[in-house]
């Protein structure tokens, strides 16, 4: 220990006959127990002086962990859970990759969760999954963030999580903001300038902030562009291909037929392209498509897509990091936040 830290805390005074406890090492450290097990199980996530001071007292005090304790608290202390209900397979497969990328060469391993909201189980069974892994901490993707529900058992079982959503649903530590809304807007604002006047929206489910936000968004930057969402142009879809395809054959129904359609995600995009070939029109010639989360289906489509990039696999790396960073460094004033970008290919052009 430095001189420095050394002079900020007074000597110890110890009975030797008394073994030390973590919560003795943790009080006379002035840290949380967590950061005591963290040192002792040599976490990358804890800050120099704070490791450096409390393996001073720990060595003054020989203090030796209890391996079986120990052993309980490693399962605890390194293993994170996602818990999500999503439909859309490649934004579950990058939000993993995101996690993955900011807890390898840690120590910390990735365990997830998939269920289903609507279940009468739900909660029940995501309490039993915090418990028998004894979580470090959950990263709760969209649906699952937006349920308070969650949060509140969570905060219950002592369990910290972060919550990824479109706008802020918690304290700045808990909550990193995706802004959703001004994606939607974007995508509006592109179709309005190349001259589009009967646009449609495929949506995703009514249970996903994230469709209302994404919709929102959309209607402001068409309105201001004087542009109507006439009611039987805007359809709720699941986020899924299939739910793509039976929304487009629904809106190519319409008389007028809409000249550009706007959808919640890029898997629905992908089902708009089928229907789109099955009713003979050429994208974007008869039809403009943009979308939303850039995901890599986007410019892999015939012909590419244009979507509002949402950096998924980036998301998931900084939710994770926010869940591994020192509990004692100073708490945060502001949520993390992303900004939606939209990225213009070949999939929109001005109507015929």
């Amino acid at each position: 220990m430095t001189e420095a830290s050394n002079a900020s805390r007074p000597a110890l005074v110890w009975d030797a006959a008394k073994r030390p406890t973590i919560n003795d090492i943790a009080r006379l450290a002035q840290v949380s127990k967590k950061t005591v097990s963290r040192v002792i199980n040599q976490s990358p996530f804890v800050k120099a002086d704070t490791r450096e001071r409390v393996n001073a007292i720990i060595a003054e005090l020989g203090y030796a962990p209890d391996p079986q304790a120990r052993g309980l608290a490693f399962r605890r202390s390194f293993l994170i859970g996602m818990v999500y209900d999503n439909p859309s397979p490649q934004y579950v497969i990058d939000m993993q990759q995101g996690i993955l990328d900011a807890v390898r060469g840690s120590g910390f391993e990735l365990l997830v969760h998939p269920c289903d909201r609507s279940s009468p189980t739900f909660l029940a069974d995501v309490r039993g999954f915090v418990e028998r892994q004894k979580l470090f901490g959950v990263v709760m993707p969209p649906s699952v963030s937006e349920d308070e529900r969650v949060a509140e058992l969570l905060t219950e079982l002592d369990c910290p999580y972060v919550r990824i959503a479109g706008i802020p649903l918690d304290e700045p530590d808990s909550s990193l903001v995706t802004h959703d809304r001004h994606g939607g807007y974007q995508a509006a604002k592109h179709l309005v300038e190349l001259g589009h006047k009967v646009v449609a929206h495929i949506s995703g489910p009514n249970t996903f902030r994230s469709a209302h936000e994404r919709r929102a968004g959309f209607v402001e930057g068409l309105a201001e562009g004087g542009v109507g969402l006439e009611g039987a142009y805007s359809v709720e879809g699941r986020y899924t291909f299939d739910s793509g395809v039976e929304c487009a054959r629904r809106l190519f129904a319409l008389s007028p037929r809409p000249t550009a359609i706007f959808t919640g995600n890029d898997e629905m995009a992908a089902g708009v392209y089928q229907a789109a070939r099955e009713a003979g029109l050429a994208i974007p010639k008869d039809l403009s498509v943009v979308s939303y989360d850039d995901s890599p289906t986007a410019p892999r489509l015939f012909p590419p897509l244009t979507s509002v990039r949402l950096p998924i696999r980036e998301i998931g790396k900084v939710a994770a990091q926010m869940l591994l960073r020192d509990p004692e460094a100073e708490a945060r004033a502001e949520p993390s936040e992303f900004e939606p970008t939209l990225i213009v290919r070949e999939s929109a052009a001005p109507p015929a």
